[in-house]
Parts: structure tokens; C-alpha cells; sequence
């Protein structure tokens, strides 16, 4: 399984900025995906995931503010980010489950290369 995370930059506090993750080597409809994000000198943490059925979670820091979604005819998920925040600057990852059901954060064991969000004041 290949992901392939696009899209980070530099963005002022109050602006957006859309991640994509495109995945390869299985089928990928069929599998959550999810976004990951680690700040300098901090633990990588969850911000959302989609399962395949398309039910979406997400972090309390980012809930209203972020949707992610899934185009399947595409393999790709997608991290729409708004109102964004200084606090939101981090490294962010996205991530496939190694199982079909189910969210559990230890299932999600393949990781993009991470892309750069960086949101200054």
C-alpha cells in the first residue's frame, strides 16, 4: 500500500487549505483512511478519518472547522481545512487501516510521507 499525501503550505491565521492523499496497491474503497497530524516537539495526534462507508470523525480541536471526505473513483482522501490557526501548524500524515471495520487508531499502519501545513499569525 502506497499513500501519497499533497497540498500543505504556508497559509495565514483565518485561511483554508485542501490535503489530498492519493492511495495505491489495493482496493481502496474498501478501508478507512484517515489524517493524522504532528506539531514540532509533540506527539502525532488524530484529527479525522472517513470509513468506507463514509461516516466521518473527528478531533475536537478541528470538529467544525476541517472535513474530510473520499472519492473512491479517484483513491484519494481529502483534508478541507478552514479557518485555520496558528495552533493547527504540524506535519500532516494521512493513513489506511490495515482492517476494513472498525477505527482503532493502532489499525492504521500505513502512512503517507506527510505534507507541511504551516499557519502563521
Amino acid at each position: 500500500v502506497q499513500l501519497q499525501a499533497s497540498g500543505g503550505g504556508l497559509v495565514q491565521a483565518g485561511g483554508s487549505l485542501r490535503l489530498s492523499c492519493t492511495a495505491s496497491g489495493r482496493t481502496f474503497s474498501s478501508y478507512p483512511m484517515a489524517w493524522f497530524r504532528q506539531a514540532p516537539g509533540m506527539e502525532r495526534e488524530f484529527v479525522a478519518a472517513v470509513t468506507k462507508v463514509f461516516n466521518t470523525y473527528y478531533a475536537d480541536s478541528v470538529r467544525g472547522r476541517f472535513t474530510i471526505s473520499r472519492d473512491n473513483a479517484e483513491n484519494t482522501v481529502y483534508l478541507q481545512m478552514s479557518s485555520l490557526r496558528p495552533e493547527d501548524t504540524a506535519v500532516y500524515y494521512c493513513a489506511s487501516s490495515r482492517r476494513t471495520q472498525g477505527m482503532a487508531e493502532r489499525d492504521f499502519i500505513y502512512w503517507g510521507q506527510g505534507t507541511q501545513v504551516t499557519v502563521s499569525s
